[in-house]
């Protein structure tokens, strides 16, 4: 087995509790979990606040042999930027459904992050994984290019709401790792670029990397590790599948996951379109020594079954760099 644990994100289960979870995580064969804002899984306002509660989660993965190596914040982050659809608001924890102001929405957002740096510090993990919303992200489906004025208030703002985030982030020696996808200030090589100039390149503001996300818009994964290779916080394991036909469109045509009039569909990691081998590749040349995190997407297959499918996937896939030259042995 390779040097990186293969974790679980936790998300696409948040209709089960957390103790069946984790009993199906250590069945499937996975070494940790990516802990999701999301379900019972875990409130990171109750973690800084109530020990026992904290004690509890840290106990019950325990009983599994599961470590927690991230935090998902989860949508909680597309909240601090916006804006927030109709179906965010549904994925929101309660407490920051509640109406308002967008200002408003976002200033409950950017408090509820800072209290996942305090969680993540108390469950002993290193980093955060979610999102920070973009208040350009509406424009970026057009095929006509943002006006400069446009983007550079898109990024100052992204910078003026983030900044006191990381702040917190820093005081408590956690990283963020934005998920890389359209909807983020982030979502491709060149707005990633951008992100870190808009944060003078602070070093609390890393990327998981989604090799999916990057494919179907075609991104090469292997390129962005590399570009990135020292804010490579968190990697992403999940594929897609490009089908476009002459009639479907790139960018899904609105369609839901698994209208097989979509222009691509996420997979199951291995029966996609990515090249794992030369990502495995890339994440050795660059050292990266943090998780393989399963997130579960794939309309057309069982979950559980693709769960313990992606797990072994891994397990085989994944290798150690070697130690010695080929001309040394």
């Amino acid at each position: 087995m390779g040097r990186r644990p293969v974790t679980l994100d936790t998300g696409p289960w948040a209709d089960l509790p957390l103790s069946q979870v984790a009993t199906k995580a250590a069945e499937w064969g996975y070494q940790g979990v990516d802990l999701h804002w999301a379900g019972d899984h875990c409130d990171p306002l109750r973690v800084a606040s109530d020990t026992d509660y904290l004690r509890g989660i840290l106990d019950l993965l325990a009983e599994h042999d599961l470590r927690v190596l991230t935090l998902n914040s989860g949508w909680i982050g597309q909240a601090v930027c916006g804006p927030v659809t109709d179906g965010d608001l549904a994925s929101l924890p309660t407490l920051h459904r509640l109406g308002g102001s967008a200002d408003e929405v976002s200033h409950r957002a950017v408090e509820a992050m800072k209290t996942a740096a305090r969680a993540a510090e108390l469950l002993g993990v290193g980093t955060v994984v979610g999102r920070t919303g973009s208040s350009v992200w509406p424009l970026i489906l057009s095929p006509w290019p943002l006006s400069a004025q446009h983007l550079q208030r898109g990024y100052s703002r992204f910078a003026e709401l983030w900044n006191p985030i990381l702040d917190c982030f820093a005081e408590h020696g956690v990283r963020f790792a934005l998920h890389v996808s359209p909807g983020q200030i982030a979502f491709d090589y060149y707005s990633a670029c951008a992100a870190l100039d808009a944060l003078e390149g602070r070093e609390e503001f890393g990327f998981a990397a989604d090799p999916a996300h990057l494919h179907w818009q075609g991104v090469d994964p292997v390129e962005f590790v590399r570009r990135f290779r020292d804010r490579i916080y968190h990697v992403v394991i999940r594929d897609a599948a490009v089908v476009l036909d002459g009639r479907s469109g790139i960018l899904g045509s609105g369609l839901p996951s698994g209208d097989p009039r979509r222009g691509w569909q996420f997979r199951c990691p291995g029966r996609g379109g990515v090249d794992w081998e030369s990502l495995v590749r890339a994440l050795n040349e660059v050292g990266y020594q943090g998780p393989l995190s399963v997130l579960w997407d794939d309309p057309g297959m069982d979950r559980d079954h693709g769960a313990a499918e992606a797990c072994q996937f891994l397990r085989r896939l994944d290798f150690d760099s070697p130690a010695t030259a080929f001309s040394d042995a």
